[in-house]
Order: C-alpha cells, then structure tokens, then sequence
C-alpha cells in the first residue's frame, strides 16, 4: 500500500506476419507499457529502425477526426452518454462507412450556416455600437458624409469645449462621458485639434450610414432578432442530430480511437525488413497472463522474455497500489507529482489525515451534511475520472466535518440542543456555550501536537526513504541528516518543556538542576540540537541555514484551530445578523413591514451561510492540502514518478 504496484520489463520479439495479432492481443489486455524505441544509438538494436503503421492508418485517422469535429459540434461526449449494448467491429465498421459521410454533410452545412449567421449577426452588432453614441444628436447620419470644404469631428471629451472658429457643434453631457460632433471649416483644422485636445478628446468612427441613428438601431436590432430565430432553428436541428445520433458518434469514436492507435503502434517499435522488438512494462503480477496470451496469439511464434531492471535508476512507470478507500486522493498526489517508483507512496497516509485536517478545520454538522449534499448532487455534471475522484474527496471531508461537528457541538454555528461538546468547545460566545468560554489554548496546543507528530513522521519516511534509494556515505549522511533534524526539533520541544510549562504537554520543570539554574531537560534538549547541527551540517552546511524554519513549520500547524475559529467566528455573526437583529424583534409584534424584515433576515442567514460553506471547502481543502504539501512533503517526498500508461483501453460503447 505504501509502494506502487511492482513492474516488470518485458521483451517481445516476433515476425512482422505475427505484429497484427500481437499488437491487438496487448491492446486487448490493457496492461502492457510501450517503452518508445528511440532509433539513434539505441545499444543491441544495430540494424532497427522505428516501425511504420499499418495499412489503413491514414484513413483511419481521417476518419476518427471527422468523427471528433462532428461531436465537438454538435457537444457530444462520452462521459454524458450512457453506455448501452456495445457495439460489435463489424456493425461499427459497416456504421461508419454507411452513416458518417451523410452525417459529416448535414453537420457542416448546418454549421456552415450557424457561422456565416454569426458572423452577420456580430457585424450588424458592430454596427449598432458605432450608431449608439450619435444616437442623441439631432441630425440624419448621412450629414457627417460629402462635404470638401469642411471636416466632421465625433468623440468623447472630458468637459465642454468652446470653439474659437465658425462651426456647427452639438455638445452632449454623460453621466461618465461628454460626447461632441463639430462641423468646421478645412482650413481650421489644427486650430480645432487642438482644442480638442485640450479636452481629452477620443474620437469615434463616423458611421457609413443614413437617416435617423434610431432608425437604423433598430432596424439593424430587428435583423439580429430574426438572424438569432434562424441560429435557434438550426441548433434546434443540431439538437436532434445529437439526440439521435449520440450513440452512434461516441461509439464510433471509441472504435475508431483503438484502431488508430493499433495502426500506429509500429511507430514505437524497433522494426527490420523481418522481424520487430518491442520493449516495456507489465505489472510483475500480470506477467504470466500476458505472455501466455501472446504466445496464443502468435501460435507460438513469438519470443517474450522478462529483462532485469535496475529499478534505483531506469525511469519505471509507477501505478497506485492503494486499497479502494484511498484511490481518490490519488487525484491530490498527482496535481503535486507523482511517486517515484523506489520512494515511499503517501497517498495512503494523506487518504487518512486530509480529512482529518478538514474536519478539524469545518467541524460543524450542518456544513458537513451541505458537503456531503453537494457530493453526491454534482455526480451528475462531473463525469470524468478525475471529477469523480474530486467528489469522492469532498465527500470523505464531509464525513469528516459532520464528525468533528458532533465533537464540538456545531450545527451552523449553534450548539447543538441538549449535547455538550465531546471535544473541546470552538463556542466564542460563554453563554452558547453552558458559561464556558472557548477551548483556544488547548486546541492551539493539540494542533502543534499535530504538527510535532506529522513533522516527525516525515522525517522518519525521509529517513526510510534514503535508505532506499542511496548508496555508500551518501546515504549514511543523508539518514543521519534526517535523523539530525529530528533530533534538533525534538531537542528544541525538551528545552521548552523544562523551561515552561505548557498546557497538554510534559512538564519537566522539576527535573534536577545541573548547573546555573539549568535543570537535566534543558542539557538534553542542548545535547540533541547539537548533535542535529552536525548531523545536518556533514550532509550540507547550506542546510544549517534552515534550522529557523523547524519553529515555522511546527507552528504552521496552527492554522487548523486559526481557520476554523474564523470559520465559527462568521456563522455566529450571521445567526446573530440574521435571528438577533432580523427575525427575533419582529417575532414579538408581527407586522406587515415586519414580515419583511424576517424574509430579509432569512435571506441574510441563506446567503451568510452559503458564503461561509464557500470559505469552508476553500480553507479547509487549501490549508489542509498545503500542510501535506509544503511541512509534510519536503521531508521525504520528491516526486517526479512516470504514469504508467497501459496501451489500450477500458471500453464502454464496443466490444473488443
């Protein structure tokens, strides 16, 4: 659970007659991980060149790419559409060759005829917006046009502008802009300029047009309407194409996608005039299946065999190996990196401590149902594989929440009815909380717990981890590094417990006094952090710089119990908005102004708390995730795995 699924490299070598049936029996399994066969200085393939695809590739290609223009024009995809009966090669090849080039036509000429609408509709658009700032100035369009002996200026000023020379000028004031038209005389025109340049002056385009602006706004809006009914009718059509066609196109594309990449497969083979290799990863566990599959395939005219691996070095790809409860927070290991294929895989461990985080942060009962309401609800539109994960992410930290929520006392920021807090109160009110004012020391304290406890963690899988992957004195100085910064943290806690004591932590104050008022924890706190400086220091003496940043990372912690407080903070104020000041008063003397002061109260509660549940998910997920990523990661994680990547497909429309 902790380490990917182990990989085995696999050779297969055959005959070119035998590459048609070996590539769609690896197709068909979906197991086996193609290695690329780069052609230059490849060592054992003297004499290979990288293959070329089979015959029907182009055509097929051809084929798939009208099958996607098609859907993405008319907005299908497979993840919206139901998987019914497969369908059968033949009857998707027979389809294809009957349907899609009628299809193909009445889809592009539809489009065709949406765009050439859309386009007019634009330029009559851009029409009305050159018209609209004229629309004012009493005078046809067509008089700012013909004229020799005079020049036009229209635009936006900042003020009023007083022109020194003959002219006809209409000056119309805007709440944000001024907009002017002046008539000049010719040979004034730099005068004029710069007038109205003094005025900020932004000119606008003179409209190509005649009769009343009015006139023609709405004789060009009246063209867009019935441009906008011909656009309806031909989607409407587009419609239909989609509903009766859905089916047959993902189906299609399914098809399609799996013969144009069995086509291509010899593209990242090592070929010769006779014969091909190709070379890549196969779970160790499926080994057997596939190679006795091949052998079947190929009558037994093929030679599979199983390479060694130097697995600390060769880039192998890494496949989760997670028990069903931790296979969506895979989605979260993969937005930071995947695990490399030697290193320890945490996503087992943030699986468990992500929603705890969470919960501690949004523990309150109302928010978590509202979670796990939105969990379940948004199934319908986040169909894909990574959506899915997502949800089940969010619903994991709804449980969570609701639990934690029980422990508090929380349900929207109210107590809950005849139930004291399990937990420590998060209550900021003493009297919503029985006379007892909020737990915030002890909970600060219990988060820096947490941050002790999952700091070390991580450094002791950092530790595992360069056991692992180093080797000879850089490896005994990188454990030993590790191993320093867990002495230097842990020798820094001891010297403050024998200093002060701290709520919910040892007290060792009274432990014996060596020497100037120094007891034994304070010597031993010294000892260790000493002896971390130098183990650290051996490693890289860079490093020793960072030794501040252990105080950070700790109290880092922190914000587990900071954020969720903010959180408590805002739902008591919207209650307090909503019911205290909103609904309550009215309660006592119901009025007609009254009712409407309760509705308004109501909707201050709708929306405070809607705004709150939007921080919640954004505070809790976010802080949550960054205390695995930056204080827990850095310890031991670098990431940087290769996705394994089986060649072939999970089907759903066809049959194999």
């Amino acid at each position: 659970m902790l380490k990917p699924k182990q990989m085995s490299r696999l050779l297969i070598a055959a005959s070119r007659d035998q590459m048609v049936p070996v590539i769609a029996e690896l197709y068909r399994h979906n197991l086996f991980h193609i290695e690329e066969f780069v052609d230059a200085g490849a060592e054992g393939y003297e004499g290979f060149k990288i293959g070329t695809p089979l015959p029907g590739a182009s055509e097929k290609s051809a084929d798939l790419i009208k099958i996607r223009a098609i859907a993405n024009a008319i907005s299908v995809r497979g993840d919206d559409i139901e998987a019914a009966k497969p369908s059968s090669r033949a009857e998707s090849r027979k389809r294809i060759e009957q349907e899609l080039p009628v299809l193909e036509r009445e889809v592009e000429d539809l489009t065709a005829r949406r765009s050439k609408l859309d386009t007019q509709v634009k330029e009559y658009e851009q029409k009305i917006s050159e018209i609209t700032p004229f629309i004012n100035v009493p005078a046809d369009l067509d008089l700012y046009h013909g004229y020799k002996r005079f020049i036009v200026f229209a635009g936006f000023v900042s003020r009023e502008v007083t022109l020194t020379v003959p002219s006809e000028m209409y000056f119309s004031k805007g709440k944000e802009k001024n907009f002017l038209v002046a008539i000049v005389p010719a040979e004034q025109r730099t005068e004029v300029e710069k007038a109205l340049q003094e005025a900020a002056f932004q000119s606008v385009p003179l409209p190509d047009e005649s009769g009343a602006p009015q006139g023609r706004i709405d004789y060009y809006a009246g063209q867009i309407s019935a441009l906008n009914q011909e656009i309806a009718e031909i989607n409407q059509k587009l419609g239909e194409v989609r509903k009766s066609h859905a089916d047959f196109l993902v189906a299609c594309e399914e098809f399609l996608k799996a013969e144009v990449e069995q086509t291509e497969a010899p593209l990242r083979f090592a070929t010769t005039k006779q014969t091909f290799v190709a070379e890549g990863w196969v779970p160790s566990e499926n080994v057997a299946t596939v190679t006795q599959a091949l052998e079947k395939a190929a009558g037994g005219k093929i030679f599979v065999t199983e390479l060694s691996v130097d697995y600390e070095h060769e880039n192998v790809p890494v496949e989760y190996n997670n028990p069903s409860f931790a296979t969506p927070t895979q989605v979260l290991m993969d937005v930071y990196s995947r695990p490399r294929y030697t290193e320890i895989d945490p996503t087992l461990m943030v699986s468990i401590v992500f929603p705890i985080f969470f919960g501690l942060i949004l523990g309150d009962v109302g928010y978590g149902l509202i979670l796990l309401a939105m969990a379940f609800g948004l199934r319908k539109f986040l169909k894909g594989e990574e959506g899915r994960q997502m949800l089940a992410v969010l619903r994991n930290a709804s449980i969570s929440s609701i639990f934690f929520g029980i422990l508090f006392s929380e349900f929207l920021g109210f107590p809950i009815p005849g139930w004291s807090p399990v937990f420590y109160s998060r209550h900021l009110m003493a009297a919503e909380n029985g006379g007892h004012g909020p737990n915030i020391p002890e909970l600060m304290v219990l988060s820096i717990w947490i941050g002790i406890l999952h700091i070390t963690l991580g450094r002791v899988l950092g530790m595992v981890n360069h056991a692992r992957q180093d080797h000879g004195g850089h490896r005994i100085k990188a454990v030993l590094a590790n191993f320093g910064w867990l002495t230097v943290m842990w020798g820094l806690i001891i010297a403050i417990w024998s200093v002060a004591s701290v709520p919910l932590m040892p007290n060792l104050t009274g432990l014996p006094v060596i020497v100037a008022g120094l007891n034994l924890g304070i010597f031993t706190g010294a000892v260790l952090i000493v002896a971390g400086v130098v183990f650290i220091a051996r490693d890289s003496f860079l490093e020793v710089v960072e030794i501040p940043t252990i105080v950070s990372h700790v109290l880092s912690y922190a914000r587990l119990v900071a954020v969720g407080l903010s959180s408590v903070a805002i739902a008591m104020v919207v209650n307090f908005m909503s019911i205290t000041m909103f609904i309550t008063p009215q309660l006592k003397n119901l009025t007609i102004v009254g009712i409407f002061i309760i509705i308004a109260g109501i909707g201050v509660f709708i929306i405070g708390h809607a705004l709150n549940t939007a921080l919640g998910i954004l505070g809790g997920g976010l802080h949550s995730i960054r205390l695995h990523y930056v204080e827990f990661f850095t310890k031991f994680y670098k990431g940087g795995g290769k996705k394994y990547v089986p060649f072939g497909m999970n089907r759903r429309f066809t049959e194999d």
